[in-house]
């Protein structure tokens, strides 16, 4: 690459030499303090809209958040996508593929996330229909999922602008940003929440301000600091193999969000017709479920671009010394935070939503327990399937996906039916078994053909 890439006011680090486990943590633990940091304000805005508005809001939030999962990761699944584009020209020290990969990056962005949004705003009030959303909050919840859908193109180019600083080993600038998104949204949470009579409402729009404020200030460290890397007039005119690789790789990774969530709709349907209180439940052990499951998704985000600058550069050792040192941590990192959730999980779900129903909480606190009983499992699935992508191998992850969609098709017409809140609560772990499995046959049957 370049010389000029490199030169002291940008941030860059070269994954392709050194120890892997320690370049892997050190990288991970920005992106960490990150994801916490969104979790945090996650958290903060279901205790305001708890403590403030209290169970049927958090349940017009929860109704609808398999929908925006849904329709957002459809996008930002095609930006994870591109991204392995341009980390693996990063590893592979290919300047101008890097800055092809860039430019099909932006226009690929443009274009997918403005057909998603307005797609999804024309159908929304018919899918919440077919959510089985409850009359009692269907309009609290239409309001909240559609100033979140509109605020849509922020939250794609924050994704994009720290997936490019990421490719190329930057993952402390993104947390900065982060950090300050949060604190913005957890001010507007108060203001627009407890202060401000904008209800439910108030949150969504707190959320997209604050993902504005923090794709702006991303974008414009980019423009400031890595000149270098970024693509000129000409190179958007992005040579078409390198435009279909791009493509192909974010639909991939689209494919499997998509499938997934899609999975998580039609589950979250099933689960919508329990009542507002099991949807209550539900919403309060996904929100701590998504903060402990945040190291292992963590570290499996660092190691997948880990391996996808060794990908790049040829380096097939170093890549199976990271699968097993890092799926070494992650079952570690379930059974330490099974022990955890088994002893304060009833304070986390009290502290955390406000509420004194004791159905919701009991209900909530079996699903956690549950669920982080299995993490083990989810930590080697998610680390399997995020390599094998960042290695350009689609496959088996896609196929991972259909299962896990299989499997939550079944649960909405079968176990959640019969058993209630305890199918639901049984759901995704047994999914996880039964992914890791599959992806763990798929990587020893890869082992053996490219691992030499």
């Amino acid at each position: 690459m370049d010389k000029t890439v490199k030169k002291p006011s940008m941030r860059v680090q070269d994954m392709t030499v050194g120890n892997p486990l320690k370049l892997i943590l050190t990288f991970a633990i920005p992106i960490f303090i990150g994801n916490i940091f969104q979790q945090i304000y996650s958290i903060i805005d279901t205790m305001v809209v708890g403590y403030t508005l209290g169970d049927a809001a958090i349940s017009a939030i929860g109704a609808s958040a398999s929908l925006y999962s849904l329709l957002i990761n459809v996008a930002i699944g095609m930006n994870s996508g591109f991204s392995i584009i341009t980390t693996q020209s990063f590893g592979a020290h290919d300047e101008k593929r890097l800055r092809h990969s860039i430019a099909g990056t932006i226009i690929l962005n443009t274009v997918i996330t403005a057909i998603v949004m307005v797609l999804s705003l024309v159908f929304l009030r018919s899918l919440m229909v077919f959510m089985n959303t409850p009359e009692s909050i269907f309009e609290e919840a239409y309001r909240y999922i559609f100033i979140i859908c509109a605020g849509m193109l922020s939250t794609v180019a924050f994704n994009m602008c720290s997936g490019i600083l990421q490719a190329v080993g930057n993952s402390r600038t993104p947390l900065f940003f982060l950090m300050i998104a949060c604190i913005i949204n957890i001010v507007l949470d108060v203001l627009l929440v407890a202060i401000f009579p904008f209800g439910v409402a108030g949150a969504s729009l707190a959320t997209v301000i604050a993902q504005t404020i923090s794709a702006v200030l991303c974008g414009t460290y980019i423009l400031r600091n890595y000149r270098s890397i970024l693509p000129h007039r000409e190179d958007f005119h992005v040579p078409k193999n390198i435009l279909k690789t791009l493509f192909s790789s974010g639909l991939a990774m689209a494919l499997m969000y998509c499938v997934v969530d899609l999975g998580s709709v039609i589950f979250q349907r099933a689960n919508n017709a329990l009542g507002e209180i099991y949807i209550t439940a539900h919403t309060a052990a996904r929100r701590l479920i998504m903060i402990t499951s945040q190291p292992g998704g963590t570290v499996s985000a660092a190691t997948a671009t880990f391996i996808g600058q060794n990908w790049g550069a040829g380096k097939t050792q170093r890549i199976q010394e990271a699968f097993k040192k890092v799926i070494t941590l992650e079952i570690l990192w379930g059974f330490f935070i099974f022990s955890v959730i088994f002893l304060i999980g009833e304070f986390l779900v009290k502290f955390t939503t406000g509420t004194s129903d004791p159905v919701i909480i009991q209900n909530a606190v079996l699903s956690l327990r549950i669920h982080v009983l299995f993490f083990p499992a989810l930590g080697s699935l998610v680390c399997l399937r995020s390599g094998m992508q960042a290695m350009g191998y689609k496959t088996a992850p896609v196929i991972s996906s259909c299962l896990e969609l299989a499997m939550k098709i079944f649960s909405a017409a079968f176990l959640v039916p019969t058993f209630g809140f305890l199918g639901t609560c049984v759901t995704e772990p047994v999914t996880w078994v039964i992914m890791v499995i599959y992806l763990v046959i798929s990587y020893l049957m890869l082992k053996k053909k490219i691992f030499v």
